[in-house]
């Protein structure tokens, strides 16, 4: 697959200096290890390498949903990718399903919701707040992934107007007080599943969860560390990101 004009790429240095860019005509990347015009890999496909004016070695590939999610604007803190790969598997979305998310945000986790569901699925998305909606818009947009997704300018908590539901994810300061509504909008064995930094938050979902009819419920973190590999000097990295968010989930029987 080739570099067309108006594409993104990643453009790499090293593990830790990657640039996430449009290949655009005439447009000159400039970095420590010099200046990379990116008409030298317009046209070449994904993978190439190109050298700066200064002899260093970069190479263009092509970025993955991880990438673009790190990369994009942010209006709030997002879902970290090693938690939204865990809410993908125990809510089991997969291409069609419908999935009702609360809140948007900066549209992290819709856009890799939106990744799994398409062609023929839809992610429905409430956040409140506007300025919010029109940063997740762009970032939705810049992942190519917003003809699967309606943003719904409403606080969820007035109501979730989908019905038979796959899915119902949330990533809200009150989480426990959208349980009912989550049970009315999902289809029987429908997944359940929230995001929340505090175990406060936790223990009150749970308390209302165990209220309906959800039953399998599980309540988890993920805390990951790289390595940082070199003959004779292997050790874990010295700086990590710990404790990001609990994830709870539950599954709707009748």
């Amino acid at each position: 697959m080739s570099i067309n004009v108006g594409d993104y790429v990643l453009l790499i240095y090293d593990r830790k200096r990657r640039w996430l860019l449009k290949a655009e005509e005439g447009k000159i990347h400039h970095t420590h290890k010099g200046m990379v015009n990116l008409d030298d890999i317009i046209g070449k496909p994904y993978g190439t390498m190109v050298l700066s004016n200064l002899n260093h070695k970069f190479y263009a590939v092509k970025p993955t949903p991880m990438d673009l999610l790190l990369k994009m604007q942010r209006a709030t803190q997002i879902i970290y990718p090693k938690d939204i790969g865990l809410i993908l598997l125990n809510t089991g979305v997969v291409p069609g399903s419908r999935v009702v998310e609360a809140g948007t945000g900066s549209g992290a986790l819709t856009s890799i919701l939106a990744n799994y569901v398409k062609p023929s699925g839809r992610v429905y998305s409430y956040e409140n707040r506007e300025e919010f909606l029109k940063i997740a818009r762009k970032n939705l947009e810049k992942t190519g992934v917003l003809d699967y997704v309606e943003l719904k300018n409403k606080d969820i908590l007035e109501g979730i107007e989908e019905k038979q539901v796959d899915a119902v994810i949330l990533d809200m300061a009150t989480p426990w007080l959208a349980v009912k509504l989550a049970y009315d909008a999902l289809i029987a064995g429908g997944h359940f599943a929230s995001y929340s930094p505090t175990i406060e938050q936790v223990q009150k979902t749970v308390k209302e969860l165990e209220k309906q009819n959800f039953i399998d419920l599980t309540t988890l973190e993920c805390i990951v560390r790289y390595i940082n590999v070199e003959e004779g000097k292997t050790r874990p990295e010295t700086r990590m990101i710990g404790h990001t968010g609990y994830m709870t989930f539950a599954l709707k029987v009748l």
